[in-house]
């Protein structure tokens, strides 16, 4: 799974990139502490970074360079700066992408992948792990324990979903959302019967209680 590093200063911005970032399969992290913000990130190591301008301390530009004089991390600047200064300034600092706020969120989540993509050479990691799971894409199979079970497509989204979510709660539609793209014409209860056949699966190999009903919420591991 790709880690994605957001280096934003505005708690609810970090919080709806998280969610959004989860929400399509990143693994996203994030610091409130901006003092060492270049070696914070040197040392995480992420796949990519989405970094604001505006920041205390250091701002955007020093961190950009710093980076870039450092790492090969690819780098995509998400500010509230719209001056053609500012997108020239960050471009030749040696950031990938300019992208003002507020963002289109699919344009956003577009551009990453692009940028994984070509920055990586390869499709994502087939592979994800989370709390003793693990959860192989290609094969669609879940594993624990040295055990595994083959899953349906719609098991496998599900679980991929929860598993990115790092065992924060899932709602029900946004899991709908995903799978069918639509909570208008499905009936609720297909999505309670997918969630019943995967906890059935997991338990088969002894993980059916990871699989938690968060009641009137969602779902959770």
């Amino acid at each position: 799974m790709y880690n994605i590093l957001i280096v934003e200063d505005d708690p609810v911005i970090r919080k709806e990139l998280r969610s959004l970032l989860q929400k399509f399969g990143y693994s996203a992290t994030a610091t409130d502490d901006f003092n060492n913000i270049v070696e914070f990130v040197l040392s995480a190591n992420p796949h990519l970074v989405l970094l604001d301008l505006n920041l205390p301390v250091y701002d955007g530009f020093h961190i950009c360079r710093e980076l870039r004089g450092r790492s090969g991390v690819p780098i995509i600047v998400v500010t509230s700066r719209d001056s053609e200064m500012d997108e020239l300034m960050s471009l030749n600092l040696g950031a990938d992408h300019f992208v003002t706020k507020p963002y289109n969120t699919h344009i956003l989540i577009a551009k990453i992948a692009a940028l994984l993509k070509r920055a990586y050479d390869t499709e994502a990691p087939n592979l994800l792990r989370f709390g003793g799971l693990a959860l192989d894409l290609g094969k669609s199979a879940a594993s624990y324990m040295e055990q595994s079970v083959e899953l349906t497509k719609n098991e496998a989204r599900i679980l991929q979903l929860l598993m990115a979510g790092k065992g924060g709660i899932i709602p029900r539609d946004e899991i709908m959302n995903t799978l069918w793209q639509s909570d208008d014409f499905v009936d609720e209860n297909t999505l309670t019967v997918n969630i019943n056949r995967l906890r059935r699966k997991l338990g088969q190999i002894g993980a059916g209680e990871k699989l938690k009903t968060r009641r009137g919420q969602g779902y959770s591991l």
